[in-house]
């Protein structure tokens, strides 16, 4: 499956060859409305052709500047004009990123749509901004290729943003907004890629090989090796299924790099729940439960893509949960990566145990900081519901660090308190520790301290539990599909770029 990426550019004038151009429209103070980014000769064109100007048409077709509201308005010289709400007069990166997402979509679901030409005209010329929208064209355009016999049409293939100024910190935005749109993208793909195509082996491969074109060394460790290595966890949740667990490790090191980023991701390929099996229902969306690997993987790249002095050690922790006579029971004892011994809970918290054992290994390479990501618990689904993702971390300055990283790239999270009182549910009479608690209250808490124990003293650690955002299950909005999201992926590139200062 190979996915056609729309290319992106920046220009001074609309393209004469757009098919489709988007236009904003904002409120005006106090009542009515405005549209925005009609060029000179856009708008005499128009005016010839209807003999009104585009703004009174779109008043008369009550358009409407409420974030997202779409209006189509009669075409002029061949090209269709959309018009997108962008909100508040206060304009913010995320309205934008959305506007020009939710504005892509829809051209992207036109009736034949297929090599359209897009110009996105929206009066900026912030740096910030014009990221925002580039990032939000590319998104907004995805599509994950169809798996079928014939070739499915590429409904968008190329989008120009168009800006009165065309400066160096302008072209540098609209770069950095390709690069980060493709690995959200490449995240997505892994994401939504079927269990029986993307396992293990061929994550792992994928991952090789997705890096390659970047300064990153790889090493793959097979079920040999991880047995070799000691990695309890990870060969326990692997052990009942064919396709046999890997462990990920990208390295990146750029020169003038001070700070030292560890990254760890969660890569169940499928998760039946092990032997205390889901039921038949919850397992339709179990392919995504890779996706903090496939956030990680990409992320890092990106990073080295854009050339950020920051030192990443990235892992993606890879296995299947699946049962069968070799597979791993509830009330076994694990003897982890770091030595640490755990009694075993529930075979279905199996993310935890794999995440464990990476972390662990993250901490033997002496970062400043470890990240993971992970689709770690329902129970966070239940407490932010599926838009926002949960943070736990062990200090009040990495908190503020991340939630920095993801306001500042439009994801959501909300941070989760650690406490002494859910520590000790972790108590075992016959090993250092359980993997969960005895029941089920704050088991997005309960995972996120077992996680914490797996973290080398003195080392700052923050653990995204995105099991809500990473799926959207619904119908799409703004710049997010149907099906895997990307998620995580842009606040570890902005985290990036803040600590390298």
């Amino acid at each position: 499956m190979t996915r056609i990426n729309p290319t992106l550019t920046l220009s001074r004038s609309l393209p004469k060859s757009a098919d489709v151009v988007v236009l904003g429209v904002v409120p005006l103070t106090g009542d009515g409305l405005a549209v925005v980014g009609a060029t000179p000769d856009l708008e005499k064109a128009f005016t010839k052709a209807y003999g009104r100007g585009i703004g009174d048409v779109a008043v008369a077709m009550a358009a409407q500047s409420k974030r997202e509201e779409l209006t189509h308005v009669p075409p002029v010289d061949g090209a269709r004009l959309l018009l997108v709400g962008l909100g508040d007069a206060d304009v913010t990166p995320e309205a934008v990123r959305i506007a020009v997402g939710s504005a892509l979509r829809a051209v992207a679901a036109l009736p034949g749509a297929d090599g359209l030409e897009v110009a996105v005209s929206l009066e900026v010329t912030d740096p910030e901004l014009l990221q925002a929208a580039g990032e939000g064209a590319l998104l907004g355009a995805y599509r994950f290729e169809t798996i079928t016999a014939t070739t499915p049409p590429t409904p968008v293939t190329a989008v120009t943003l168009v800006s009165a100024t065309v400066g160096a910190a302008q072209k540098d935005a609209v770069a950095r907004a390709k690069v980060v749109a493709d690995a959200v993208c490449q995240a997505r793909d892994w994401g939504n890629t079927p269990p029986n195509l993307l396992y293990p082996e061929t994550f792992a491969d994928a991952a090789r090989g997705y890096v390659r074109d970047e300064r990153i060394a790889v090493e793959i460790l097979d079920e040999k090796a991880l047995e070799k290595g000691g990695y309890g966890g990870i060969l326990a949740v692997g052990g009942g299924s064919a396709r046999k667990p890997r462990l990920v490790r990208l390295s990146y090191t750029p020169r003038g790099a001070e700070a030292h980023l560890a990254l760890v991701g969660k890569g169940i390929t499928f998760d039946s729940g092990g032997l205390d099996i889901k039921p038949a229902g919850q397992m339709a969306g179990m392919k995504f439960d890779m996706s903090g690997a496939a956030a990680v993987v990409a992320a890092t790249r990106a990073i080295a893509a854009l050339g950020l002095k920051v030192k990443v050690t990235a892992y993606a922790a890879l296995a299947e949960n699946l049962p069968s006579g070799s597979s791993y029971r509830s009330s076994d004892v694990l003897t982890m990566f770091d030595g640490q011994t755990v009694e075993n809970y529930n075979t279905d918290a199996e993310g935890r145990l794999v995440m464990a054992d990476a972390i662990a290994r993250a901490g033997l390479d002496t970062p400043d900081l470890i990240v993971d990501v992970a689709t770690l618990t329902g129970a966070c689904m239940v407490a932010l519901g599926l838009r926002t993702g949960g943070l736990l971390t062990n200090g009040e300055a990495t908190s503020d660090l991340l939630l920095d990283a993801a306001e500042a790239a439009g994801e959501d999270f909300w941070e989760l308190p650690l406490t002494d009182f859910t520590r000790e549910q972790l108590k075992s009479t016959v090993a250092d520790m359980r993997s969960g608690a005895g029941h089920r209250w704050g088991g997005a808490l309960v995972a996120g301290a077992f996680l914490e124990r797996f973290v080398p003293e003195g080392v700052a650690w923050a653990h995204l539990d995105v099991a809500g955002p990473a799926e959207n299950p619904d119908a799409p909005y703004g710049y997010v599909p149907k099906g895997g999201t990307g998620v995580a992926v842009r606040t570890l590139v902005a985290l990036a770029e803040l600590l390298q200062g």
